[in-house]
């Protein structure tokens, strides 16, 4: 029987990467199975027999992705758009929560001295937005570069207030984005 979409001829960049993400450890594991399925429709196999070597449970899944690859090439092997939990919060919103964090809270309005991740839900909700939680909080402080510091406080990844010659300056760490990645 003829597979319904054969895989194309691999260009000299995309068989090499795809053999790295067939045997590499570290890769996500969706990733590594994607990529046995391809190399061994391109040793020869049978979508089914390709599927049942990667693992997957129908030949099907095989025929699909070798579909995508043929399509979008590398960008096969990993997840495909519109999966996973959509974005509630929008950009604006996510502007209103680096704001706030940045606001020094006030003692007797916001009952803290610093921010942690209750006070600040806590001050947002009060703010708009009611279903925000702590862990929507952190994700977005991530996003942004910011990291909670040894001294309880959210602070931006890579800078760092020093006083030198009696003035207090910002420090930048040109290499944050290097380190944080």
């Amino acid at each position: 029987m003829k597979a319904a979409h054969p895989l194309r001829a691999m260009t000299a960049g995309e068989e090499p990467a795809v053999q790295r993400a067939a045997r590499a450890s570290s890769e996500r594991v969706d990733v590594v199975k994607r990529a046995r399925a391809l190399l061994a429709v391109r040793a020869g196999q049978s979508y089914t027999q390709a599927a049942r070597e990667a693992g997957y449970k129908s030949g099907d899944s095989v025929s699909q992705l070798v579909e995508r690859f043929n399509q979008q090439g590398l960008a096969a092997l990993h997840i495909a758009g519109g999966r996973g939990r959509k974005v509630r919060y929008t950009p604006v919103q996510r502007e209103h929560i680096l704001a706030q964090l940045q606001r020094v809270p006030e003692r007797a309005h916001d009952g803290t001295a610093t921010w942690s991740l209750k006070t600040l839900e806590r001050a947002l909700r009060q703010a708009g937005l009611p279903q925000l939680s702590a862990t929507t909080i952190r994700t977005v402080l991530q996003e942004a570069g910011y990291r909670y510091s040894k001294s309880r406080t959210w602070c931006a990844t890579g800078t760092a207030l020093r006083v030198r010659d009696g003035e207090r300056v910002i420090v930048h760490d040109p290499k944050t984005q290097e380190k944080n990645s």
